[in-house]
């Protein structure tokens, strides 16, 4: 990652994976990949589709019956209400990225400095899984853990999160030789948004649907109360258990890639004072240097987009936690397909024009969505209207929204993959493990612009729609940047994995 007057060894960098390195079904590969089996399934649920809605929903509730909102009707106090639950999800989202940002560089800093990895990355996913079964206590009564608690704690598994990525990714390298790292990294993601519909699945199934329409059991299971929202701050539990169950075969099988016996202390100094010469010496590939500043602008629009899009259906268009399921586990499903789609795409047409056509996928999917109202289709042309007088989705607006969540998380997790692929493109052979430091910290200096943006849209406009509409600047900008960026040949990518 960052450059020293006496390189680390290329083994200790992973700069060059060494060649009995396998593919993505090798042990390690695959172990590499599992990880975020085991831990994508917390963002997915809790940060996204299942207990994000809810904890907006019980915030614009407490709005409302605080009497602030006492001087509005009926439409105009849930519009309001719903803006404020908004509004605050996206803060959440912003000041954990904001500490992200302020510390993270110097944590990927540090990567190739330190000690092993596995123990400082156990660590993190501790902090993550505690945080997240904490959200039970979330209660709607106001009689468990107070809201301010809860607003803590999804800020500190945010970071933690944050960092964790961080530290999986600098092991990316000395999990498969380099002509086979998009397979492994798109494999990841798919796993990782196939177990997220899987638990999903299980929530629907055992709880929501039960409570609504008493199939395939007569009531929820385990004596689970639905009215209480316990299906939905369940979600926090469940995706702790499965964090520590599934995170083991990581652990075993994943290459470290650290130093044995090297002092975290001493790395995190050395760290701070190479940070500056990584950035400088960067600098001396300007197309690199683009493509970062391309990633951080239509990253952070992806990133507000995932965490902060369920939230929006589940207020603006008033879905239940059934419908919100059903998008959930359609939208990753087809994210599993994204993962493998975005490997492809990157054989095909490389991965500079896959980005773009992946970005472009968004931006018109994201288009589209804001022109859905409950009433109408693409901004009152076609007008909505009920299609069955069912328990969900019930109009046009709702299906055709519905059907968006196939588009939007092929696109999201494809663009991940071949992010990562445009680096090992981009990078010098033997300097591949220190831009991985970079691309990491690219990632997190400016997470916390896009739900900023969007906090500073919804409250100065008090509209939803306009507040999320903020993410397509960032969508576009990183796009006009994208397209300066010149991509060499490297053959080494275009190998099968």
């Amino acid at each position: 990652m960052s450059n020293q007057a006496t390189p680390p060894p290329a083994e200790v960098l992973g700069a060059e994976p060494r060649l009995d390195l396998g593919g993505a079904l090798d042990r390690h590969g695959l172990a590499w990949a599992i990880f975020e089996w085991a831990r994508n399934p917390y963002y997915v649920l809790v940060v996204i589709y299942i207990f994000a809605p809810y904890f907006a929903g019980l915030i614009g509730a407490n709005l409302i019956a605080s009497g602030e909102l006492d001087g509005l009707g009926g439409a105009e106090q849930r519009q309001a209400a719903n803006a404020a639950g908004q509004a605050t999800i996206s803060s959440l989202v912003k000041y954990g990225g904001f500490i992200a940002a302020l510390t993270a560089p110097f944590l990927g800093a540090a990567l190739d400095r330190g000690g092993r990895r596995k123990p400082l990355l156990g660590f993190f996913l501790g902090v993550i899984a505690v945080m997240s079964f904490s959200l039970w206590w979330l209660k709607p009564d106001g009689s468990g853990m107070p809201i301010w608690m809860g607003m803590s704690a999804l800020i500190i598994a945010a970071v933690a999160y944050t960092y964790s990525e961080v530290t999986h990714n600098a092991m990316l390298n000395m999990n498969g030789r380099a002509s086979a790292l998009p397979a492994i990294s798109g494999l990841g993601l798919a796993l990782g948004n196939l177990a997220g519909a899987l638990i999903m699945g299980f929530i629907v199934f055992a709880f929501a649907m039960p409570a609504l329409v008493q199939w395939p059991f007569a009531e929820p299971l385990f004596g689970v109360s639905v009215a209480n929202g316990e299906h939905q701050r369940l979600a926090g539990p469940l995706c702790a258990i499965w964090l520590g169950l599934f995170a083991i075969p990581f652990f075993r099988y994943a290459k470290d890639g650290g130093t044995k016996g090297a002092r975290w202390g001493a790395a995190m100094k050395h760290g701070a004072q190479g940070l500056w010469k990584t950035v400088r010496n960067a600098s001396d590939n300007k197309e690199i240097l683009k493509y970062l500043a391309a990633r951080m602008l239509y990253a952070d629009a992806m990133a507000a987009l995932l965490a902060l899009g369920a939230v929006y259906i589940g207020l603006f268009l008033e879905w239940n936690v059934v419908e919100l399921s059903a998008y959930a586990i359609l939208a990753s499903l087809f994210a599993f397909g994204g993962g493998i789609i975005g490997g492809w795409l990157d054989g095909l047409v490389g991965p500079k024009r896959a980005l773009m056509i992946e970005i472009l996928g968004m931006i018109a999917t994201l288009a589209f969505q804001l022109s859905i109202t409950q009433e109408a289709i693409l901004f009152g042309l076609i007008p909505g209207f009920e299609i069955w007088d069912g328990p969900i989705f019930n109009t046009l607006s709702d299906v055709v929204y519905l059907s968006t969540s196939a588009f939007i998380a092929i696109t999201a997790t494809a663009s991940i993959s071949s992010s990562r692929s445009m680096l090992v493109h981009l990078a010098p052979a033997d300097r591949v493990g220190e831009f991985f430091g970079l691309y990491a910290i690219a990632g997190t200096v400016t997470v916390w612009l896009g739900p900023l943006l969007v906090e500073l849209f919804t409250n100065w406009s008090g509209d939803q729609r306009i507040g999320m509409s903020a993410i397509a600047l960032l969508f576009v900008l990183g796009l006009i940047v994208l397209t300066t960026v010149h991509s060499p040949h490297h053959p080494a990518v275009e190998e099968n994995s």
